[in-house]
């Protein structure tokens, strides 16, 4: 065996520096840092007898013991020991001579044992070492003896191998190129095919590589990612891991491209919107196949903004939020009308004058409907939001024994309009305006876009929708599927009618009906006239003298009331004109007030 030394070294010259030995113990003399390497030397434990006969008979039952417990060479206890023992009192001792050879025959076999958990245990490794050595002082001229010399040198190369191996991958060294770890796990496999430890820093250099790709795709730079794709599809045969890991970065770059899709159409509502969103495009024409949908809708998003600004009229949209999409959305179109009472309205208070003109130079976004159940209940569960009737026990509800609206314990804005569950489609009601602005900053935060309450001038212009008559559908009664109003032929549960509706109208509904179920208006926007009155972001004022003449929103700091508009599925017929308005308590809440938003484009 390369570097042993002398069979008979003594223990000053063939013990190198670091060698471990104990008093009357045996010990394995390895050079350097604990490897096969130098001087490989087994100094026997001195097995000291006694004098007379009874002592060599006593040293024989004491190996036989140790020998059948498998203690063969670690101390003067041990079987090999004590059987040179007494064979240098007794040379011809036949009971010494043939315990000697079954101890060195058991010798073998633990070696063979620790050599076959070699691989990937230093511990056998060790053991294997110190096999060798007593073997190799023993017997150093037997066949079996050099036979397992050789492959314990074998083991300990591989071994040393492997460890360069994990040095260089600790180090980062993965080899992609040539040299580091994987060209050290070759030169191991080359030796030994199933070296276990091998193995492991091949498969763990296989899984660095993956890591090292999906770190770029989740940076958006999936021509990094193929490449180490690549590189790790060199490592191994016959595994899935590398496909799995391609499919799971065609995932990420699938979701890349729909985010890219999502920052290419919210930067064409900036001021250098559209040259952003083409620098956006062309990235996701290297990463998409031809013919991706998400290419072509920004660059249809792209051509409508070059040629008719960000939107068009009539529009519709909805933002990314919070991992869904927000609201649905309507682009109202720029114009001009004239907001509040005409001269010749009977039933106009002092309050819907002096009628003004009003003109929009850009148009603006509202909710396509009223926000409902559904869209409020996401807006809770991701803030944890505590309503204003949560917070004080009770809002009003419609009772049917009385007719009337009540107060009722427990209703919240997961109640429907007479305080059962509601289902997630029907407008949300029993939300205080200060309830409703909290959606509104949330949206705004998640989505990143300009979302408020729209203002009072706002939402009479989308009511109107370029009319300007009594009512949102003209004069005199609604025709059919107007809206949901108070008519004269509608039934509550138990029966009963309105006393103040619109005669011959029925539309089939006591209390809100499911967003959207009516003909929406000409701007495309559904239940404005009717369903549930509508918080707007204005405070209450007895008149529009001295309100902005942009249209904007009246706000006056910490203002208590705050303004109403539209009818509701239990409002008179004057509630219904579209210059009604009402003020109301910010903290009010019941089964005829909702919300919708509006958002700047």
């Amino acid at each position: 065996m390369a570097g042993c030394s002398r069979e008979d070294a003594s223990p000053d010259e063939g013990a190198p520096t670091g060698a471990a030995q104990g008093p009357g113990d045996g010990s394995v003399t390895i050079s350097g840092d604990d490897r096969l390497a130098g001087s490989l030397t087994w100094r026997a434990p001195q097995a000291d007898l006694a004098d007379g006969e009874d002592a060599v008979a006593g040293a024989l039952e004491r190996a036989g013991q140790a020998l059948e417990a498998g203690d063969l060479d670690a101390g003067a206890g041990s079987a090999i020991p004590l059987y040179q023992a007494v064979l240098a009192r007794v040379p011809d001792s036949e009971p010494a001579g043939a315990g000697l050879e079954r101890a060195f025959a058991a010798l073998l076999v633990q070696g063979k044992d620790a050599l076959g958990r070699a691989g990937d245990d230093d511990a056998a490794l060790r053991r294997a070492r110190e096999v060798a050595a007593v073997a190799r002082s023993l017997r150093p001229a037997d066949e079996q003896v050099h036979a397992y010399l050789a492959a314990v040198d074998r083991a300990e190369q591989l071994a040393e191998i492997s460890r360069a191996a994990e040095a260089e991958l600790d180090a980062g060294r993965l080899g992609e190129s040539g040299g580091g770890a994987l060209a050290r796990v070759r030169e191991a496999l080359a030796l030994d095919e199933a070296q276990p430890r091998a193995l492991q820093v091949r498969a763990a250099i296989e899984s660095a590589m993956i890591r090292r790709a999906e770190d770029a795709a989740s940076e958006g730079d999936f021509e990094t990612a193929a490449t180490w794709l690549d590189h790790a599809g060199e490592v191994r045969d016959g595994t899935t891991t590398v496909a799995d890991a391609r499919n799971r970065v065609d995932t990420r770059r699938r979701a890349w491209i729909l985010r890219l899709r999502d920052e290419g159409v919210a930067a064409l509502s900036q001021a250098d919107g559209i040259e952003r969103a083409r620098t956006i495009l062309a990235r996701m024409l290297v990463l998409a196949a031809p013919g991706n949908a998400a290419v072509t809708e920004l660059r249809e998003r792209i051509d409508l903004a070059v040629h008719y600004g960000n939107y068009r009229p009539g529009q519709r949209f909805t933002d990314a939020a919070a991992g869904g999409r927000g609201p649905r959305m309507v682009v109202v179109p720029h114009g001009g009308f004239s907001m509040g009472a005409g001269d010749d309205d009977r039933d106009a208070e002092d309050s819907e004058r002096p009628r003004r003109n009003l003109r929009f130079d850009r148009g603006f976004a509202m909710s396509l409907n009223e926000i409902t159940v559904g869209e409020f209940r996401r807006f809770v569960d991701a803030t944890a939001y505590r309503s204003r009737a949560e917070r004080r026990g009770f809002s009003m509800a419609y009772d049917e024994r009385s007719g009337n609206f009540v107060r009722r314990s427990n209703v919240d804005w997961r109640s429907d309009f007479a305080g059962s569950p509601a289902a997630a489609n029907l407008p949300v009601v029993h939300i205080s305006a200060r309830d409703a602005q909290a959606y509104v900053d949330w949206l705004a935060e998640v989505s990143g876009q300009r979302y408020r309450l729209p203002s009072e001038a706002e939402f009479e212009y989308a009511l109107r929708a370029g009319g300007q008559d009594r009512y949102p559908w003209g004069e005199g009664d609604p025709p059919e599927s107007a809206g949901n109003l108070t008519g004269g032929k509608d039934r509550s549960p138990g029966g009963r009618g309105w006393s103040n509706a619109f005669k011959d109208y029925d539309d089939g509904h006591w209390g809100p009906a499911p967003v959207g179920s009516f003909t929406p208006n000409a701007f495309g926007l559904h239940d404005l006239e009717g369903n549930v009155s509508e918080w707007v972001a204005d405070c209450w004022h007895d008149s529009y003298r001295r309100a902005p003449a942009s249209g904007a929103a009246w706000v006056n700091p910490g203002c208590r009331m705050q303004v109403v508009r539209g009818g509701a599925w239990a409002s008179s017929p004057p509630q219904t004109r579209s210059s009604w308005r009402a003020p109301s308590p910010v903290d009010n809440t019941n089964a005829r007030v909702g919300f919708r938003v509006a958002r700047d484009i």
